[in-house]
């Protein structure tokens, strides 16, 4: 990752205002960062959500709270607790979905 056009930032996430993006079930609220060619996110999801599409985006994502199931295109899935995370580069042909049986809370850069 290649970080371009960010001045130095110190960003206090209690004051950036969440908001709602649906899922294909349930819910997340958003609270974003982005400059240059980078977004930082504090993402919650709510239990029983789902993501609405296979992203093939690039992301370091790391849960802060709860588990969060990530399944890639071929059929492998990965269950994410607290302190763990993923990192994968832009991929159009091996796109990943995510969801959290009982709701989540992860920091994600991309």
């Amino acid at each position: 990752m290649k970080i371009e056009d960010v001045p130095f930032t110190v960003t206090d996430w209690t004051e950036v205002t969440a908001f709602e993006q649906k899922g294909d079930t349930g819910t997340s609220y958003w609270r974003v960062f982005q400059d240059g060619n980078v977004r930082v996110r504090i993402v919650e999801y709510t239990a029983n959500y789902r993501s609405d599409h296979w992203c093939s985006r690039g992301h370091v994502f790391l849960v802060l709270e709860g588990e969060f199931t990530i399944e890639l295109k071929d059929g492998r899935k990965f269950v994410l607790i607290k302190g763990m995370s993923f990192q994968a580069s832009d991929d159009f042909d091996n796109p990943h979905i995510g969801y959290s049986e009982n709701g989540a809370k992860a920091f994600i850069v991309d």
